[in-house]
């Protein structure tokens, strides 16, 4: 699940653990608005689905966004104090919604909105587990909005753009990755949705089996550095500020094989924290680093 989401470790973790325990769920509350869509009013509580609703085209049905959903930059003008992790029913209602967009109940939302006015509709589009998951919400909030054709365009683009990057790459089993999710040293398994997204070109992932049940384990300085990744993506570049020059002078690990050949690779937090249409730019820069490596 976006960098400025999370402050450091805590909130790191925690919005890694909201993607593993509400993926799956996407659209449990698909909604079924007869609403015009010239009139359809929507507040989006998740910076992906805002997102997916911009790419789609339906950005005017967008009202008013979280305090996070800062991109594109069209939403800009839309952009509230109201928190995605501790919203206020007060704040949402105040913008007259016919939809709320949201990725986790939190506070039970869904039920102080529809207390508050039975016709309010909300959407639930949670954590993705697949890309199959990030379409059919795509296609959900194309039919929400009567932007079905957009909706059906931009997969196609997403899934061609993929399928170019997956197969432009040999697979590499004989290497491995490590995927930093802070500079505590939290990472992925590969049954997370980044894990999916890189199990295509075959690199063997150093978090796999750390922690028996835990897809977000926290590994330690040195084991990471006795297990020798092949390549290290950096997911915390925003939150943490960490780059190239900072984890390559981490004590002891200038003999890993990834920081002696500068095979250090710097994600936008953002994007590498959302599933929604610029995880293509995420699978994109996975096979460039990948196909770099001997």
């Amino acid at each position: 699940m976006k960098r400025s989401l999370f402050t450091k470790r805590g909130i790191a973790v925690l919005a890694a653990s909201l993607m593993a325990l509400t993926a799956c769920s996407s659209g449990s509350d698909s909604a079924d608005t007869t609403a015009p869509e010239s009139t359809l009013r929507i507040v989006s509580l998740s910076p992906t689905a805002t997102e997916m609703l911009y790419a789609i085209g339906a950005g005017d049905q967008v009202v008013a966004v979280d305090s996070l959903s800062t991109y594109p930059d069209e939403v800009a003008p839309k952009v509230t104090k109201i928190s995605a992790y501790e919203p206020s029913a007060e704040a949402i209602l105040g913008y007259t919604p016919d939809v709320v967009v949201i990725s986790n109940d939190m506070n039970k939302i869904s039920e102080q909105l529809t207390a508050a006015n039975k016709d309010i509709q909300v959407w639930t589009g949670a954590a993705a587990a697949s890309l199959d998951d990030v379409y059919k919400q795509i296609t959900e909030l194309g039919a929400l909005t009567g932007h079905e054709s957009d909706a059906e365009d931009l997969i196609d683009s997403m899934k061609s753009r993929i399928d170019k990057a997956t197969s432009s790459v040999t697979p590499k089993s004989s290497l491995s990755y490590y995927y930093e999710l802070d500079n505590t040293y939290y990472s992925v398994t590969s049954n997370t949705f980044v894990g999916a997204l890189l199990k295509p070109f075959g690199l063997a992932n150093i978090a796999d089996g750390v922690e028996e049940g835990n897809d977000y384990p926290q590994l330690n300085a040195e084991a990471i550095a006795k297990a020798n990744p092949s390549v290290i993506f950096l997911a915390d570049t925003k939150c943490c500020a960490m780059d190239k020059k900072t984890v390559s002078a981490r004590a002891g690990w200038g003999g890993i094989d990834a920081v002696k050949n500068g095979h250090i690779i710097e994600l936008d937090d953002d994007v590498a924290s959302r599933w929604g249409p610029r995880v293509v730019d995420l699978v994109e820069q996975f096979a460039t680093a990948v196909s770099a490596l001997k």
